[in-house]
């Protein structure tokens, strides 16, 4: 019978709408409880909604940012592309500015190793779970091609010659095997371990952990063993060349490129230097960073991880490795360093070396190297050293690699801002940018990148733990940082011990209004500081407000008699406020102190830029820290701030820099008050500051139950409690808080008659106030008279905490809330122009002639949306979005030049409803939250897009617009871009005479199935892969989808042709090239005497 009822009530709250984009018409009105009010509608309202559920698909966009826990690098030559590989089996390609592609194995598993099939257009990853995989790179989306597993043993390393299809694999048992990479078929040629040792040696050579080609002969490999044993291999004859034994750990092998010698780095901070006419010992063992102690012997250092040994013509080789450091010195941090002739030079970097990498002219390995750079990837930034220069700079990295900075704490997102608002944060932010990089171009840039056509400008603002706050440039799926500012300048330096909180500046939230640029910043210690923007520097005094929300008592709910009933009727004559503030400078009341911070009092020279203005300190009481500030909004016209927390409410003029208003939550009811409350005792409530940064690399799932209500301490079920009688009032202790604000012009009474400002309370209990205001009109009168403004506004209701706005007119276009144009406050006075305010106002009676005076005003919860006809306070439209779960965060937006309601849930689901009459657009499966991380940054702004921060250094862009998800191909970069293989140098007559037979060496002779037979089902699985589909997964279905893969199959095809005939083409020029030489020097020497020749 129970749900029974409840599909009964499901069907009494939804509204007759035609399908598709039909007319709204004389609705129903839904209440909480799902059952209509009686309250009449005033007249019908007409609104033709344009969106449907074709306009949304959901994907993702792009990731900015620096790859986090990366594992493995790789770089090729002559496309001049970068992979990175990370722990949680995401993969990472970089070119040039604007070519930035992230591509996740389904399986998750880190990736150990990444190898570039140079010049093809094509990768190998592997992974952790022993799985191979060939990525397609010549499509914008990569996607995996053929899959390898191996099921018996473990991928220790992986080594792929130039040119080459075939890749030999090394595993921890010490074998070696060979993969044709077209096939991605093992080969049943294997190099077994106990046929590479002597038959002699008793103990196991441990993994493979080097494996390379001799540059003098591509038929011989060397693989080196982790013991510390190196054989040369013979390919042809399957049998070793030699065997060098050395008593230290190997941890890396690197050629010199005439093949003659080779360089190992060990465990004990030693460089061996091999040659093969003497393999017996080593040619030369150094110690570079181990100096000889008093009593004759080495100091022990730590081990070289890796090594590159490369050539130079015009200069002495470069020895290249990262590690060796001797352990007495403590401290120190990781280095890279750079043995060239007789210098050595250490850098020094600022996190742990997981991998470097020495980019070379040349992709033969048996060529002068000629190195140029070396890219340096570290725990927590990439870095790319000129080796060109002496002094070794470094180049300016292009990418937003420095995001994590300082751990990010909280988003936001604008789209569609002031086309002039962009260039000038990025003049002012450019002037205090780092000198001293090298001033070649950036080596990493390869692929093709265009700005598309359909870009706006985007503009993402993050705070941090630091308290900085940083504006970046995110037009046209890019990300450049414009502009960085530090909270903390505003304040004194904070006295060793004295803040009691690691991050007393950390950013909890930000207010931004492009248009006047005005910004509002909530840090985590319970202050606002609000900042104007100047072109100019200025000397400023920074004004200080202290204020006190601190409740006397718990307010405690109890079941209210209107339940049923959430449209409360008009209240009367309110009593009159009282504010508990402290005048700015004034002093503290006995029992309160001081904030941890301090506002400097001097006056202090500010530069260009976002200058602070005014600084609101919740006080302490009783020596507790005052609860942190859970909302906030500011309107430029009105020249307000308001915020709040769980105790109560605050509004700020910061035009005359006073309060307006200061009162608890259960205050601000007056005479209107739904609930019935009981008064306890004050219980101290101690706050935990310590949740924003949380962004360890550790992060676990989160306790749902404990984060069932991210915006208050005790929000869980708080609309459901209220209403049953059976609860005792210890189980209703809660506090109610402010959890979403915003000015705009409205009604505030059902009798008003004009529209007049007003600020929109919502409440953790599903209240939403409002509080009507009035403010004087001429610019004198606003400077010199006060504001008044005090509760007695109409008083709706909701399930859940609430926790977003949103007012349209009658015909159901967006009402932009009021704001007052920039102008510049240190501009230097012109005495012939009057410097007076510029207000630009959406009013709702003057939007459309039609419906007359009134508006809509959407109300979003936790659980449901309502839309409300304003005055007359009538429920229109209710929509329960979640039983199950609750809305993390909810925005109106514009779309497809319409609005919608877009919201994501904590259970995963991203939703669109349509507005006004709230029809699901858009429920989509898409991020189940496991880390509050999500919870902070998720956000949503207009055009579709949204963004959140998939990793602590990574911001994951997505859109929800099936328009952008047809466009994003457009947007995205070119990985791969067809350039000529450049030509191996002449080697000469002699040389290639006596230089070995590498040129004759056919590896498909001695790997192919032919040759070496077929290899053992069991060891290895082969898994055809997607083949470029990953795209049209949600789009490609029936005969559309097999069309689609059969014309992507042939374009594949004719491109492999196309490819074959221009090898073709080029082999028989070749050909003819040779014969013709070969003609010439037969009858150069065809009647001479051999002893003439």
């Amino acid at each position: 019978m129970k749900k029974f009822r409840k599909v009964l009530d499901g069907l009494t709250t939804s509204s007759p709408v035609s399908g598709g984009g039909g007319t709204v018409g004389s609705p129903s009105c839904g209440s909480a409880a799902g059952t209509p009010t009686t309250a009449p509608t005033p007249r019908e309202i007409d609104v033709q909604e344009t969106l449907v559920s074709e306009n949304f698909q959901l994907c993702k966009t792009v990731r900015h940012g620096f790859p986090y826990q990366p594992t493995a690098l790789a770089f090729d030559p002559v496309q001049k592309i970068l992979a990175i590989g990370s722990r949680s089996g995401g993969v990472r390609i970089l070119g040039r500015p604007g070519v930035d592609c992230y591509c996740q194995h389904e399986s998750g598993a880190a990736v150990l190793q990444l190898q570039f099939l140079i010049n093809e257009g094509a990768l190998v990853t592997a992974c952790a779970d022993d799985t191979l995989h060939l990525w397609n790179l010549r499509q914008r989306r990569p996607a995996v091609l053929h899959s390898l597993k191996f099921n018996r043993e473990r991928i220790t390393f992986c080594h792929l010659p130039f040119q080459s299809k075939w890749l030999y694999v090394g595993t921890e048992r010490g074998n070696t095997h060979i993969v044709n990479i077209e096939s991605f078929i093992l080969s049943g040629y294997v190099i077994m371990w106990n046929k590479a040792i002597e038959l002699s040696t008793k103990t196991h050579p441990g993994p493979v952990v080097h494996l390379s080609d001799s540059p003098k002969d591509e038929g011989k490999l060397l693989i080196g063993f982790e013991s510390g044993t190196v054989v040369q291999w013979d390919l042809r004859a399957k049998k070793v060349d030699f065997r060098i034994y050395y008593d230290e750990a190997i941890h890396s092998v690197s050629w010199h490129h005439e093949g003659k010698q080779f360089m190992c780095s060990h465990s004990d901070g030693s460089l061996t230097l091999w040659n093969l006419r003497n393999t017996t010992k080593p040619f030369q063992v150094t110690f570079p960073h181990g100096k000889i102690q008093k009593d004759g012997r080495k100091e022990s250092c730590k081990p070289i991880l890796k090594v590159e040994y490369k050539t130079s013509r015009s200069s002495e080789p470069f020895i290249i490795f990262s590690g060796g450091l001797s352990y007495d010195k403590a401290g120190r941090r990781p280095t890279l360093t750079i043995m060239h002739g007789k210098a050595i030079t250490v850098l020094e970097m600022d996190h742990p070396i997981v991998e470097f990498m020495v980019l070379c002219e040349t992709p033969y390995n048996n060529e002068v190297q000629e190195p140029y750079a070396v890219v340096v990837l570290l725990e927590k930034d990439l870095i790319v050293v000129d080796l060109t220069q002496s002094n070794f700079p470094v180049f300016e990295n292009p990418y937003p690699m420095d995001v994590h900075e300082s751990p990010v704490t909280c988003t936001a997102y604008f789209a569609d801002c002031p086309p002039d608002i962009i260039p000038i944060l990025y003049s002012i932010g450019a002037k205090h940018k780092k000198t001293g990089y090298s001033q070649k171009e950036w080596p990493i840039s390869g692929g093709t990148w265009t700005l598309g056509s359909h870009t706006y400008p985007e503009i993402i603002i993050t705070g941090h733990a630091d308290g900085s706050i940083k504006f970046w440039d995110a037009s046209a799926i890019t990300l450049q940082m414009l502009y960085k500012m530090k909270t903390s300048k505003v304040f004194e330096k904070p006295k060793g011990g004295d803040t009691g909180d690691d991050d007393p500046f950390a950013v909890q939230m930000v207010s931004w209004c492009p248009q006047s640029r005005i910004f509002c910043v909530v840090g985590i210690a319970a202050h606002i500081i609000l900042y104007r923007f100047s072109k100019y520097d200025a000397n400023t005094q920074i004004v200080s407000l202290e204020v006190r929300l601190q409740c006397e008592t718990e307010d405690v709910i109890s079941p209210s008699e209107t339940e049923n009933n959430p449209c409360f009727s008009e209240p009367g004559p309110h009593s009159p406020h009282h504010q508990h503030a402290s005048s700015p400078r004034g002093g503290t009341p006995e029992g309160m102190k001081d904030s941890c911070l301090k506002v400097k009092e001097r006056s202090v020279r500010v530069p260009p830029g976002y200058q602070a203005e005014l600084v609101v300190q919740l006080l302490w009481v009783d020596g507790e820290p005052p609860q942190q500030i859970t909302s906030v909004d500011i309107n430029s016209a009105y020249g307000l701030l308001a915020f709040g927390n769980c105790n109560g409410l605050a509004v700020v003029d910061y035009l005359q820099k006073t309060i307006l208003l200061c009162m608890s939550t259960l205050d601000l009811y007056g005479s209107s008050d739904p609930y019935q409350r009981l008064t306890r005792s004050p219980r101290r409530n101690r706050q935990s500051t310590s949740g924003l940064t949380e962004l360890s690399d550790n992060q676990q799932s989160i306790d749902m139950e404990r984060s069932r209500s991210p915006t208050s301490e005790s929000r869980e079920n708080s609309f459901s409690r209220s209403r049953s009688s059976s609860v005792s009032s210890i189980d209703r202790d809660t506090k109610e808080a402010i959890t979403t604000l915003q000015f705009g012009e409205s009604f505030a009474r059902k009798n008003d008659l004009i529209p007049t400002p007003c600020l929109w309370v919502g409440t953790s209990l599903g209240v939403v106030l409002l509080i009507p205001m009035s403010i004087p009109t001429d610019q004198e009168e606003r400077m010199e008279e006060s504001v008044t403004m005090g509760p007695g506004g109409a008083v709706l209701m909701l399930k859940g905490s609430v926790l977003r706005f949103g007012f349209l007119d009658c015909v159901g276009t967006l009402i932009q809330s009021p704001y007052e144009v920039w102008r510049d406050p240190n501009a230097p006075e012109d005495p012939d122009r009057l410097r007076r305010r510029k207000l630009v106002h959406f009013s709702p009676s003057s939007s459309q002639d039609t419906c007359g005076e009134g508006h809509l005003a959407v109300v979003c919860s936790e659980r449901q949306a309502k839309v409300f006809l304003m005055p007359s306070q009538s429920c229109l439209f209710v929509h329960n979005i979640t039983e199950s779960s609750f809305v993390l965060r909810a925005d109106i937006v514009s779309v497809c030049n319409s609005v919608c309601l877009a919201c994501f849930c904590a259970n995963g689901h991203v939703m669109t409803l349509s507005l006004p009459s709230l029809r699901p657009l858009m429920d989509v499966n898409y991020l189940p939250l496991t880390d509050m991380r999500i919870a902070r940054t998720f956000c949503f702004t207009n055009g579709g897009q949204a963004l959140y921060l998939s990793s602590p250094t990574e911001i994951q862009r997505i859109t929800y617009s099936q328009e952008m998800c047809d466009n994003l191909q457009e947007m995205l970069g070119e990985l791969f871009t067809p350039i000529e293989t450049p030509e191996a140098q002449n080697r000469g007559f002699l040389k290639g005479f006596f230089g070995g037979n590498s040129n004759n060496f056919d590896r498909e002779e001695l790997f192919g199935e032919a040759a070496a037979g077929k290899a053992s089902r069991s060891l290895a699985q082969h898994i055809p892969g997607q083949a470029g589909m990953e795209g049209m997964k949600v789009a490609a279905s029936g005969v559309v989808g097999d069309l689609a893969r059969a014309r992507i199959a042939l374009d594949e095809r004719g491109q492999r042709l196309g490819e074959l005939e221009e090898r073709t083409a080029l082999m028989m020029t070749s050909a003819e090239v040779f014969s013709k030489h070969a003609h010439e020097m037969m009858l150069k020497y065809k009647d001479k005497k051999w002893y003439q020749l």
